[in-house]
């Protein structure tokens, strides 16, 4: 029984609720309403304290860790070992790390002038089904420093055409580009980070994207998320707002949604740290101070050279793309956009251009791509079949003749009578095919009967057999008068 329970039960019996009323009502038996009922005062609990193992042996470790701070708790544990300790290892990790609590860093916080700074980074969601296979959902997000105004997409990877593609349509829906852009130290931005005080490795086709906008790439230092918490919090609040109580789907029903939301709800709330709409600080302050927009947008593609197969397909993100037959086993350049696939030659001259798959193990192929290679194929049979015919005689050539002029599909009657020359030999068809000729019958209908006919045995006549005596046959008859005519 707790304090709250002997409060209840006393409080219905001042009501004037009997011993049974009061158990039904609290759903408790008789005897703990009766027992509740004779105690003057509320229960009280009192803990029993236990002590442990390591207790004798706490100061000897504090004195010890304040000696030598630097001591871990495995060497603690083998020190103790000779002072008789007796328990294990994990009693001491436990002890040495409430004697030695882990302070947390103090960090300054960072402020940024108007069209200064833009933090980007990446959020990771679940995962969705698609053809083939399933592939996770990725969230781009961009916050401009000064006004927190925020632009976020989702994208089926975080490869470089991804990255580059969400910094271009960030830059588009913000009318301008902010002098520089923070970025953690992800592959697509940064290929080796600050160590040691020596400068990052910058990835030099994200370089170039920067070029192209005229904005510098500011990355940070490793294991200081606080120099980026700016978008660290709005990929928190992405997830804890938008997605929560959300299902997956694909990014094209997903991406409307987002910009309503980023449009109407995230840049139109009152920001906790500024005290004012994100909206209203960028139209007022940011907006002008931001550098224009190039001429011409990027590319935004990620480029790879690679090799065609023997089937003249091409593999982009576990799917095959098709090239022309005449690109077949040869050397090509793969230019990954977030949208499509483009494939050109090592000169530059465009081989393929297809629309993007999502899914996976899929086969994406152009019917042109395999025209010249069946027009090639048809062309040689037609060779090695009109030469085999060809072959079969001097009359050949005419029967083939007939043959086109006669008959549509004379291809069939051509390979029909290649198959007859094996069948019955070349000698007695180049006959036939004479008499064919003779009598215009132009057909491998023909051909046939008339090999077939030849090839029939005729029965010849044998000796007459009398069965009667000879004597019958001595028939004596008188000459015809012949006056009568």
């Amino acid at each position: 029984m707790n304090r709250g329970l002997w409060q209840k039960i006393n409080d219905l019996s001042a009501e004037g609720l009997g011993i049974r009323a009061i158990a039904r009502r609290l759903n408790v038996h008789r005897r703990t309403v009766h027992t509740a009922l004779e105690a003057q005062h509320p229960p009280v609990h009192s803990a029993k304290l236990r002590g442990s193992i390591i207790d004798p042996h706490r100061g000897w470790l504090l004195a010890r860790m304040q000696q030598y701070p630097e001591l871990s708790a495995t060497v603690l544990f083998r020190q103790l070992g000779g002072r008789g300790y007796k328990g294990g290892y994990s009693l001491v990790k436990q002890c040495v790390a409430e004697l030695r609590p882990r302070t947390k860093p103090a960090y300054l916080t960072l402020s940024f002038e108007p069209g200064e700074c833009a933090q980007v980074d990446w959020g990771v969601w679940k995962g969705v089904d698609v053809t083939g296979g399933r592939r996770r959902l990725s969230f781009f997000v961009m916050v401009l420093c000064y006004s927190r105004m925020l632009y976020a997409e989702f994208f089926l990877g975080e490869t470089m055409e991804y990255w580059l593609q969400a910094h271009r349509n960030a830059f588009e829906a913000f009318g301008g580009v902010p002098e520089r852009v923070m970025v953690d130290n992800c592959k697509t931005a940064v290929l080796k980070a600050r160590r040691n005080g020596t400068a990052p490795e910058i990835n030099p086709v994200y370089e170039d994207f920067a070029r192209h906008y005229g904005f510098r790439i500011s990355a940070c230092n490793p294991g200081r998320p606080n120099e980026k918490g700016r978008v660290e919090n709005a990929v928190g609040y992405i997830k804890s707002s938008f997605l929560a109580g959300r299902e997956p789907c694909l990014p094209e029903a997903l991406n409307p949604a987002l910009f309503d939301w980023t449009s109407n709800v995230a840049n139109l709330r009152v920001h906790g740290t500024t005290g004012h709409l994100p909206q209203d600080l960028f139209e007022e302050t940011e907006r002008r101070t931001l550098h224009s927009l190039p001429a011409g947008p990027h590319e935004c593609s990620a480029v790879k050279t690679t090799g065609a197969d023997s089937l003249f397909r091409v593999i982009v993100d576990d799917n095959r793309y098709s090239v022309p037959s005449s690109a077949a086993s040869r050397k090509v350049v793969v230019h990954r956009h977030a949208d499509r696939v483009v494939i050109r030659e090592l000169d530059g001259k465009l081989l393929a251009d297809h629309p993007r798959s999502f899914g996976r193990k899929q086969e994406v192929a152009d019917p042109d791509h395999e025209r010249a290679l069946v027009l090639k194929m048809h062309h040689a049979r037609d060779r090695n079949r009109l030469s085999r015919f060809l072959s079969l005689g001097p009359d050949a050539s005419a029967y083939l003749a007939g043959l086109r002029e006669k008959r549509p599909a004379w291809r069939k009657h051509v390979d029909r009578i290649n198959a007859l020359a094996e069948a019955h030999g070349r000698d007695e068809l180049a006959r036939a095919m004479a008499d064919a000729c003779e009598y215009n019958a132009f057909s491998s209908e023909y051909i046939h009967n008339i090999l077939e006919a030849r090839s029939r045995a005729v029965p010849q006549p044998g000796p007459l057999h009398v069965t009667r005596r000879s004597d019958l046959l001595d028939i004596e008859l008188p000459e015809p008068d012949l006056d009568i005519y």
